[in-house]
C-alpha cells in the first residue's frame, strides 16, 4: 500500500459498536425535542440515530447548538409521523421537525451502494451541526434574495406552514449528478446506515448515537480521532475536495472552532485545489462565510484561512491588502473586531453581517479612499464610492445581499459625522438605525489610533446621560472643528508624504 494511502479513512463494512458504559454521552445533555423525534421514529419501527457534529460535541464536552437525526424512514414517512414537519431541499430531501424556534433536521440514510474512492457522495447539507449565526433581530429576516436562496436547510425558516417551491412535487429526481470537475450537483439516493457513512465528510462527524440502546456506532475510527483531536477526511482527500470544494472551508472552520489539527493527508491537497472554490455558487459561499465568522470563532477562522491560503480565494482583495500590509493597524483592528464579535456570540448576543463585512472590507475600503486626493478623503462621495468598489470586488466571489452592502455604506458614511459632531444636530445621529454599528466601529478605530479617542469617549458619554445633559454636551461642542476625516487606514496626526513603499496603516 502506498504510504499516503495508509492514513486514508475508509469506512468499515460493519461498525464498531460502543456500549453506553464506554462513552460519555448522556440523554440529559440531549435536547428534549431531539429525544422526542428519536423516540417517535423508534416507536414507529424505524432506526433512529443522532449523527454528525452534535455527537462529536457531546463527546468533547461542548453543548451542541443543533441536533441532527438520521433514519431509515423515507422523508414522506417522517412527514406522516410528525404533523409539525416539512420537507425541504432539492439536492438533499430532508424533513424539518419544528418545535417553536428549534428545528430538528431528519435525514434518510443515503447512497445506492458503498462507493469506491472517486465515487463518494456528498454529506448532508451540513452534517456538522447545521451551525448558523444568531443574527441581530433586524437582520434575521433576509428575504428572498439571501438565506432562502443560499441553502435548503435555511429555506424553512418560515415554519412548517410556509410554502416552498422545492417541496414534495419538485423532488422526484433521485439521481446523482456531477459536473465536469467531479463536483456533485444533485444527489437524492437513499440507502442503509452502512452506506450513509459516506455522506459524512470527516471522521469526527461520522459517529451515530443509537436511541435503541444508547450505543455509539463508529465506522471510521472517529472516536479515536476525536480523542487525538485530529480532523481527517473520509476517503481520498483530493477526490472529496473536488466533489465539494466547500469541504476545504469546512476543514478550516472545524480547525478554528475545535482546535483540531488537520491530518497531513487531509491538509495537503488544499494548496493545489483551493481555486476550485471559485466554481462554488456565491450564495453558498456567503452562507459559509457567516458560519466561519459569526459562530464564535471568527478571529481564529481568519488566521486559519490565511494560513491555509483559502482567504485569497474567498476574499481575494482582503487577502491582498493584508499581504501588502502585514501587521498593520487595520489587521489589528480586524482581529479585535472579530474577537469582540466572538464574545457576543459566546454571550448569546445577536450579531450582524453588516458589521462583519465592514471589518473584513475595512482595508480595501481604506485603500480606495487613500487612492483619491487627500483633500477629498472626508467627502461622502469618496467614502461611498470606496465602499461600493470594495463591495463589488467582494461580490465577485460572495453573494452579499443588498441590505448588508447598504448597511456597510451607512456605517462608513457615519464615521465623519461621529468624529466631528456639530452642535445639537449631532444628536440626530443617535436615532440612525446604523448608529450602534457605526459607533462600535468608531471605538475600534479610536483604540488603534485611526480616530480621535476623545470623540469616541464623547459618544460613549452622550449615550449614558439624560436628554437635557445631552443637549448641554452638544452645545458645548466647538463650532469650529477641523474638517471631518474619512475612515482611512492611517494614524491620526499631522499628514506627511509617505516615503515610497511604506504601507498604509503600518
Amino acid at each position: 500500500m502506498n504510504p499516503s494511502e495508509a492514513s486514508l479513512a475508509t469506512p468499515a463494512a460493519t461498525p464498531r459498536i460502543i456500549p453506553r458504559s464506554e462513552h460519555r454521552i448522556s440523554r440529559s445533555h440531549i435536547s428534549p425535542n431531539a429525544l422526542r423525534v428519536l423516540n417517535r421514529l423508534r416507536d414507529g419501527g424505524f432506526m433512529a440515530f443522532l449523527v454528525g457534529g452534535c455527537v462529536r460535541d457531546l463527546l468533547i464536552g461542548i453543548e451542541p447548538k443543533d441536533f441532527d437525526v438520521a433514519t431509515d424512514a423515507l422523508p414522506e414517512q417522517v412527514k406522516r409521523l410528525f404533523r409539525n414537519s416539512r420537507l425541504v431541499g432539492r439536492r438533499f430531501r430532508l424533513a424539518h421537525v419544528f418545535f417553536g424556534r428549534e428545528i430538528i433536521e431528519v435525514a434518510t440514510f443515503r447512497a445506492a451502494s458503498a462507493p469506491s474512492q472517486g465515487d463518494e457522495p456528498l454529506p448532508e447539507s451540513d452534517p456538522e451541526d447545521g451551525e448558523a449565526p444568531e443574527l441581530d433581530e433586524d437582520e434575521a429576516q433576509l428575504g428572498a434574495d439571501s438565506v432562502a436562496a443560499q441553502s435548503p436547510t435555511r429555506a424553512a425558516a418560515g415554519g412548517p406552514g410556509a410554502t416552498d417551491a422545492r417541496d414534495e412535487d419538485e423532488l422526484d429526481d433521485v439521481d446523482r449528478r456531477f459536473d465536469s470537475s467531479g463536483r456533485i450537483l444533485r444527489d437524492n439516493v437513499y440507502g442503509t446506515i452502512d452506506e450513509d457513512v459516506w455522506r459524512r465528510d470527516f471522521t469526527a462527524n461520522a459517529l451515530y448515537y443509537n436511541i435503541a440502546d444508547f450505543s455509539l456506532w463508529d465506522y471510521v475510527d472517529g472516536t479515536r480521532d476525536i480523542a487525538a483531536r485530529v480532523l481527517r477526511l473520509i476517503g481520498d482527500p483530493e477526490t472529496r475536495y473536488r466533489e465539494d470544494p466547500v469541504r476545504m472551508l469546512r476543514a478550516a472552520r472545524f480547525e478554528a472552532k475545535l482546535g483540531f489539527q488537520l491530518d497531513p493527508a487531509t491538509a495537503r491537497p488544499i494548496a493545489t485545489l483551493r481555486e476550485q472554490l471559485a466554481a462554488v455558487p456565491p450564495a453558498r459561499l456567503f452562507d459559509e462565510t457567516l458560519k466561519l465568522f459569526l459562530t464564535g470563532h471568527g478571529a481564529s477562522s481568519f488566521q486559519v484561512l490565511r494560513r491555509r491560503g483559502l482567504l485569497t480565494t474567498l476574499l481575494p482583495t482582503v487577502d491582498a491588502y493584508f499581504t501588502t500590509h502585514p501587521g498593520s493597524l487595520v489587521e489589528r483592528l480586524l482581529l479585535q473586531g472579530l474577537e469582540n464579535t466572538d464574545g457576543r456570540v459566546l454571550a448569546d448576543k445577536p450579531v450582524t453581517p453588516v458589521f462583519l463585512f465592514a471589518l473584513l472590507l475595512y482595508g480595501p475600503i481604506a485603500a480606495h479612499i487613500e487612492a483619491a486626493p487627500s483633500a477629498r478623503w472626508h467627502e461622502a462621495a469618496t467614502i461611498l464610492e470606496a465602499c461600493d468598489r470594495a463591495m463589488r470586488e467582494a461580490q465577485a466571489r460572495i453573494a452579499i445581499p443588498r441590505r448588508f452592502s447598504l448597511g456597510v455604506r451607512e456605517m462608513f458614511a457615519l464615521q465623519p459625522r461621529l468624529e466631528h459632531p456639530r452642535g445639537r444636530r449631532a444628536l440626530r445621529v443617535l436615532e440612525h438605525p446604523r448608529f450602534r454599528a457605526a459607533y462600535d466601529l468608531l471605538l475600534l478605530r479610536a483604540a488603534h489610533g485611526l480616530a480621535a479617542p476623545d470623540m469616541a469617549q464623547w459618544w460613549t458619554q452622550v449615550q449614558e446621560v439624560s436628554p437635557e445633559e445631552r443637549a448641554r454636551m452638544a452645545d458645548a461642542l466647538s463650532t469650529t472643528t477641523a474638517p471631518p476625516r474619512a475612515a482611512s487606514s492611517r494614524r491620526r496626526g499631522r499628514r506627511r508624504r509617505r516615503p515610497a513603499g511604506t504601507p498604509a496603516g503600518s
